[in-house]
């Protein structure tokens, strides 16, 4: 089972963002926009980790952090747009184990979640899709892929940003730029021979995901 992380964040473009990177690396999220729903979620089940800002509706960040503490060691990232020193020292003593400005990049909050969750002795997701791109090569769960020159330009553009939807332009200039065999009819083509080829090696796993109107997101 996935390590479930909370995700309690009142922007909603934000949570979805973080949620993607966090379904993507090997995590189950939930997320909250409310201070007190979250509390009561912790409350029912300690999530494996919690990512919390500082500036939310009702019951503020802190206050959750504080609370949460009163019952739990589940460990806390807090996120703010607000950088001064004494917002952090004032989240870090009431109980967050990290701390992040905003904006931040997903990936390192990834980074960080991961390191944290290793330090606590807790679950964490093993890398599902290895991509060597000096080498060349793409191993899903360990098993290697056999993948066309097209095929391996498409998926490493998608795996560099997991969760961020590409359109089929951008998908077809990652190909030109690597391979010959790209046209801009071969894209959902190669896309759907991509998809064959992990669902070989990991039956069920839905790896590439489309994005009506819009193109395909990576969820791995």
């Amino acid at each position: 089972m996935n390590p479930r992380i909370l995700v309690v964040e009142d922007e909603p473009e934000l949570a979805g963002l973080v949620a993607d990177y966090a379904r993507a690396a090997g995590y189950a999220p939930e997320v909250f926009g409310d201070g007190a729903e979250a509390l009561a979620a912790i409350r029912r089940e300690a999530p494996a980790l919690v990512v919390l800002d500082l500036m939310l509706p009702g019951l503020d960040g802190l206050s959750v952090c504080r609370a949460v503490r009163a019952f739990s060691e589940v460990p806390i990232v807090m996120v703010t747009a607000r950088v001064e020193e004494i917002d952090r020292l004032l989240g870090l003593e009431a109980g967050a184990d990290d701390y992040l400005c905003k904006p931040f990049s997903p990936r390192e909050l990834m980074a960080r979640i991961k390191a944290i969750l290793r330090r606590a002795g807790s679950a964490v997701p093993a890398r599902v899709l290895d991509i060597d791109e000096t080498a060349r090569r793409v191993r899903l769960h360990g098993q290697a892929l056999d993948l066309t020159p097209s095929e391996f330009a498409i998926l490493a553009a998608l795996a560099r940003r997991p969760g961020q939807v590409f359109s089929r332009a951008q998908l077809l200039d990652a190909a030109r730029a690597d391979s010959l065999d790209a046209t801009d009819r071969a894209i959902d083509s190669h896309i759907k021979n991509l998809r064959r080829k992990i669902d070989a090696a990991a039956p069920g796993l839905e790896a590439i995901r489309s994005i009506y109107g819009l193109g395909y997101r990576c969820d791995v």
